[in-house]
This record gives structure tokens, sequence and C-alpha cells, in this order.
């Protein structure tokens, strides 16, 4: 705790130093931020392997290595413009007075991230696009479950950076909840909704403003008239990322009764036909580690147990029961009720429920008794019943005909809403997020009290200004 502390306390120290921090510094900074992973790339890759027992090396390269460099690009290029003065409005008579107002962005000072183990480059440095764009210092808590990935970070970081510019830490949860209760200028929190109600409580003490990204049971809709093989195929491939293990993987499929057995053919032909054998395959990734893939097995267990069908998508029928690689194939659950565990928690894994309905409010109305999501997915052409599920369904963000694609949209807000996140970031809202917004007014040289009767003593003119502000 005391180097977490003191740690803070430096890079206080040397922003409060440098201030202001001028647009070329902060240019500077993401600049090198995008050097530290493009020069390193490879050696992330293989550490993120090794953290996972396997996973592809194409995938990390994608969704760690270009979704890291990608919005650091993006601010980079929108700085100048994210960092102008906004203009407002000031009320009369003020304004026909000379007055003028302005919001200014600001830098906070020093941000946490606390960062999860299923993306840990990309969840440790997005988040830096928006907070070195602002012109802040940061401290990141690297996850515990990514050993390899975590000791990296620490051994290129200070060739890039300064500790008192940018530091990586690790540690287990001891470190974890000291790194949480340090009074930070702002703190941004990924990972599972338990442990955010934990970040939460920690920040309180301090009063930090906190960034919460955590999860939820995202659902999928198909909607009438869907392209079947279409949308099977779209939701296989964000199912199978990463063997599932993303925040925002589809985890629940709503079908119409009569379309049922289409929508698991369509998946069961999609994963098939993306991943014909799944052990040795270098394109499939592994569960993260025995206990996660003990959890996956007994959440299975449990929905045989109670009744559901389950259709295991082996299509060169592999043993995996004699493998040591924690891979998993995809798992259709049919039949699945709320008494089931797949339903009641995020599954985070290569495990899809499928649920009918049989009128798109039923569908709604599922959604809607659950806590608040934070993706939500639409596949149909039709426009009215589109626009009713997003107008009578609230989530964190939205893919229509497709899933996940809008957290890789730099100029959309990502975050959830209610147990699924509070606050966003990405691009100018991130910029925003980790800056404050500083209010200024500059009066006129006139003497607007006198003008206006706001002198004592009171008299005519101030009753007068009261009325007309009053209508």
């Amino acid at each position: 705790m005391s180097d977490l502390t003191a740690l803070l306390a430096a890079q206080r120290t040397a922003f409060q130093a440098e201030m202001p921090v001028s647009l070329g510094v902060r240019k500077d900074r993401l600049t090198r931020a995008i050097a530290m992973i493009r020069d390193n790339a490879d050696a992330f890759c293989d550490a993120l392997s090794e953290d996972f027992g396997h996973r592809s090396r194409d995938q990390s390269m994608l969704t760690d290595i270009v979704a890291s460099v990608a919005p650091l690009g993006h601010a980079l290029k929108s700085l100048d413009r994210w960092a102008r003065p906004d203009p407002r409005k000031v009320q009369f008579p003020l304004g026909l007075l000379g007055a003028r107002a302005w919001v200014e962005y600001q830098p906070k000072g020093v941000v946490g991230v606390i960062s999860p183990w299923n993306f840990p480059v990309q969840l440790c440095i997005a988040p830096l696009a928006g907070i070195l764009a602002a012109g802040n210092r940061a401290m990141v808590k690297t996850s515990e479950f990514t050993p390899a990935t975590a000791a990296l970070f620490e051994a290129v970081c200070p060739r890039y950076f300064a500790a008192e510019e940018l530091a990586f830490v690790s540690g287990g949860p001891d470190v974890g909840k000291a790194f949480a209760a340090l009074p930070f200028d702002h703190l941004i929190f990924t990972g599972a909704t338990g442990i955010g109600r934990h970040i939460l409580h920690a920040a309180a003490d301090n009063l930090t403003p906190v960034t919460l990204e955590l999860g939820g049971k995202s659902p999928v809709i198909f909607g009438k008239g869907v392209d079947m093989a279409r949308a099977t195929e779209r939701v296989t491939i964000g199912k199978m990322l990463n063997a599932g293990q993303i925040c925002l993987a589809p985890d629940y499929l709503l079908v119409r009764e009569d379309q049922e057995q289409a929508a698991v053919d369509g998946l069961k032909a999609a994963a098939s036909a993306m991943y014909a054998r799944l052990i040795d395959n270098p394109d499939y990734t592994a569960i993260i580690n025995d206990r996660h893939h003990q959890r996956l097995t007994e959440w299975l267990d449990d929905a045989r147990a109670k009744g559901a069908r389950i259709e295991t998508v082996n299509p060169a029928n592999e043993d995996f029961g004699a493998s040591n690689s924690r891979k998993m194939p995809l798992h259709i659950v049919r039949g699945a009720t709320d008494a089931m565990t797949v339903m009641q928690e995020e599954i985070f894994g290569p495990i899809l429920p499928v649920r009918t309905y049989a009128a798109i409010d039923d569908a709604i109305a599922e959604v809607n008794r659950r806590d608040r999501p934070l993706g939500l997915y639409y596949f149909g052409p039709d426009v009215a019943e589109r626009r009713r599920v997003l107008d009578r369904t609230i989530s964190g963000g939205v893919t229509l005909d497709d899933v996940v694609l809008h957290v890789s949209m730099e100029d959309l807000p990502f975050g959830g809403i209610g147990p699924s996140g509070m606050g966003a970031y990405h691009g100018l809202d991130g910029f925003r997020t980790f800056s404050h917004a500083r209010a200024i007014l500059k009066q006129s040289r006139l003497d607007v009290a006198k003008l206006a009767g706001l002198k004592p003593p009171y008299g005519k003119t101030i009753r007068a200004t009261i009325r007309r502000q009053l209508g």
C-alpha cells in the first residue's frame, strides 16, 4: 500500500508542476503509447497465449493490439478539435452588456485504471486514449489472472514513460483492494458487476468519481423476417470470439417459437464451418483457467439436471475430456429456464441458451424483467418492429443486424447502465469523461449590478428585472 501511495503522490506532484498540460505533451504521450504497443506486439501476443493456455494469435493481434492502437490514433488525430473551448450562451441581460461564457476542458490529475483478464492489453490501453488526451497521468492495475501480460507491461512501460507519467502495477485481490481505495482524481474499472460494487464502495470514501464498465446478460432478438443464415453466423462469430469470454458476448438468444429449430441448425452449421476442429485449432482460444472451466462445466450440469437439452457443436467428435487444453466447444442450451444458472448469471464462455417467444412484446418483456444489459442485439428488416425494440428496452448500447461491433466505433460512447455499468468512454466521450468541464464567465466592464438594480438599496429597477425574468 505504501508503494502505491508513494507512486500516486509522485504522479500528482509531477502533474501539478506541469500544469497547464500542453496539447504537444499530450500528443507525445499518445504517440509513445502507440509505439509501446506496436513495438512489442509479438511479445504481447506470446504473453497472452501463455496466460490463456492457448490464444489465437490472429485474434490477439486484432482484439488487443489493433484495438489498442486504434483508439490512441483516433485521439491523436482528434485532440485539437476535442480540446477547443466550448462557447456557451449568456443569459439576458448579461449577454447584451458584453459578458461572455465558455467551457474549458482541463485534466483531472491522476486516473486509476483497473483492467480485467479477458482482453488484458486492450482494456488497459483503450482507456488511456481518453486519459492521456485529456492531459492526465495514470496508474494501471492489471489482472492477476494474466500474469505474463502484466509482467510484460511492467517491463516495457519504463522504456516509453517515466513512472510519474504512466505506471503499471500487478498483484492479487489485496493489491486490487488497496488500489481502489487510493484517492485518485478518477477511477475506471472494467470487470464483473459484483466486484464493481466493491470498487464503488472503496472509491466513495475519497469521493472519487468512478466509471464502471461491467457486464450482464446481453440478449439477441431474432425478429420478423430475419435472414437466419446471416444472423446465426454473426451471432456465432461473436459468441465464439475469445471463446465467449467477452463482456458484450451474446448471452442468450430469443427467437420465435416456429423458428427455434432453424436458429439452432444455423448456429451449429456456422460453428462447424468456422471451427471444424477445436483442440488443435490455432484460431480458437482456451478458457482462461481451470476455475472458470470448472464453473462453465458445472453450469452445464446444472442446466442438464433441470431439464435442458444441450446440443454440443463438436464436428470432429473430439475427446475434450482427454485434453488438458481447457478448450470448450459451443454448447447450445435449449429449454433454458430461469431456474438454471445459465439464465441467472453472465456466462462468459461458449454457452448459448436459446429461448422462444410468441410475439415481439414477449421478447421485449423478457429483456425488461432482467437487469439492464451492457449490449442488446436485434436482427431483422422490419422497421416498425426494430423501432419498438429500441423504444421499449434500455441497454448500454445496441448493435443492429450484428453483435458486439458498436464497441469498436470510436465515435460512439461505450458504457453500461444500472448493473451493467455507469459512465462511458471512447472517443470524444472518453476525453470528456476524464476531463473536468470548467465553466468560465467573463463579466462586462459595465456596472451590471447597478444597471440591473442588483445593488442595495433595492428599488423599482430590481423589481422590473424580476418581473421580466418571471415572464
